[in-house]
């Protein structure tokens, strides 16, 4: 009897235990099948968080809306238009003009026994003058390097030009580099305003801010001093406010010149296109067209029409703004003096 009692226990331990296995089983089979645990137990929560928490509806009737204080109520789209339009003031402002070329001629002669000295007095002033501007120097043909060298040390934007003819007249050398620096104009289309600056020239650093409002033509008074003389010669225009009325005239020492009244190389500049597009000023004939001197060319075209020749300073013509020594160096071949008082070197 007892060994029954015990063989019954083992049997019916045995089947809970496969029944409880089969449960286990059976959840963890179908617990597989189901979404992650994470989001079955806070989809309810999320649901009973926004139920609880979410805003009501709000029944208001027409008249407590007309009672709602307005400055809550967020504008519409067409409001905020019409409140910037009122309340926005645009500002205007102007177009920057970029500033003229400025190109600055300078011929030299190697018969000066000074031109480097001077150069340089003249490279100091150029390097003042704010950008952009072009210095071109013409030089006659030699074997010196010193005025390259000086000129590269300058920090300026410089040409070089070598005139490679050969000159008894300091004249005619100098009229030569001129109008090889034309033609180099000409040829690279430099547009900008040209000006003949003379080894002699002191210049008042407004004189270049003013080169720049030059359109077509431009011109004014020079004062001539002279170290054996105890006056002041003035040369140039005689105007009224910016327009010319007419001109300083002086003895010019027999000396014949076809332009009528004459003007010196440095009391005027202009507009380097007029000499390849001479239509754009009302002209019919250029440089390129005419076998004439290239500077007496120049002369003829800003005294042909006075009109365009404007004086500056616009608001006063009389000021001066550039001032020429008459200086004198004697040359060691012929012990003769040269001066420089009608803007080239003669005997």
């Amino acid at each position: 009897m007892g060994s029954l009692e015990r063989s019954r226990k083992k049997v019916m331990l045995w089947k809970k235990a496969m029944v409880h296995f089969s449960l286990c089983f059976v959840m963890g089979f179908f617990t597989g099948f189901a979404p992650t645990g994470k989001s079955i137990f806070h989809s309810h929560v999320d649901y009973s968080n926004r139920s609880e928490f979410a805003p009501q509806p709000i029944e208001m009737s027409q008249k407590t809306l007309t009672n709602v204080n307005r400055s809550w109520i967020a504008p519409t789209a067409r409001s905020l238009v019409h409140k910037q339009n009122t309340k926005l003031h645009v500002k205007i402002v102007p177009q920057l003009k970029p500033r003229r070329l400025i190109i600055i001629v300078t011929p030299t002669s190697t018969k000066h026994p000074f031109q480097t000295v001077i150069l340089t007095r003249l490279a100091n002033t150029i390097k003042l003058v704010p950008q952009p501007l072009l210095w071109i120097v013409v030089e006659g043909q030699t074997d010196s390097t010193e005025l390259w060298k000086m000129l590269r040390k300058t920090g300026i934007m410089y040409r070089h030009l070598v005139s490679k003819e050969n000159f008894t007249d300091l004249e005619a050398e100098l009229n030569h580099q001129r109008n090889l620096a034309l033609k180099h104009i000409v040829h690279h289309r430099l547009s900008g305003i040209v000006h003949f600056a003379e080894l002699s020239n002191v210049y008042d650093l407004e004189f270049f801010q003013q080169l720049r409002h030059i359109e077509v033509f431009g011109t004014w008074p020079t004062a001539l001093l002279a170290a054996n003389m105890k006056k002041v010669i003035i040369e140039g225009p005689v105007c009224d406010s910016s327009q010319v009325i007419g001109w300083h005239l002086r003895n010019m020492n027999n000396e014949t010149d076809t332009i009528t009244p004459p003007i010196h190389i440095s009391s005027f500049a202009f507009n380097s296109s007029i000499l390849w597009d001479p239509e754009r000023w009302g002209r019919t004939s250029s440089l390129q067209d005419t076998s004439q001197n290239s500077i007496k060319f120049v002369k003829e075209v800003v005294l042909e029409d006075e009109a365009k020749l404007k004086g500056i300073p616009p608001e006063d013509c009389s000021r001066i703004l550039l001032w020429r020594f008459n200086f004198h160096a004697r040359t060691t071949s012929n012990h003769k003096f040269l001066t420089t008082t009608s803007g080239v070197i003669r005997k």
